[in-house]
């Protein structure tokens, strides 16, 4: 079992940045592709961002291309989301996630992931 705790949510105005990490501990090896979830109150769990840990293959949803960057230090087993431009519809619960192998790209659904975060919260407003 891997476990994950995340840090570095807060509150900003719109355009503002926000570094998410997380950090693993555990059966890190069983990492083969982790992810960054939100969760907006009501609404569904959505994948933000994978990155896929063997072969360093990233994967962005479209609401976040160009503004969001998932990036993976592995002496430090750790995941990071940093996020620039925020928008007041980035706000929500960031999870962080980890799971074994996907055949498929993309950004695999929540159902895949073994391991999760609590969650950190991100607020973008005026």
């Amino acid at each position: 079992q891997v476990q994950l705790v995340e840090s570095g949510g807060g509150s900003v105005p719109p355009g503002g940045s926000l570094r998410l990490s997380c950090v693993a501990s555990g059966y890190t090896y069983a990492s083969y592709v982790m992810a960054w979830f939100r969760q907006a109150p009501g609404g569904a769990r959505e994948g933000v961002a994978a990155f896929y840990v063997t072969s360093g293959y990233i994967k962005y949803t479209d609401s976040v291309k160009g503004r969001f960057t998932i990036s993976h230090d592995k002496s430090k087993n750790t995941l990071y989301l940093q996020m620039n431009n925020l928008k007041p519809e980035d706000s929500g619960l960031y999870y962080c996630a980890s799971g074994s192998v996907w055949v498929s790209d993309g950004i695999p659904p929540p159902s895949h992931f073994t391991s999760w975060g609590q969650g950190t919260q991100v607020t973008v407003s005026s």
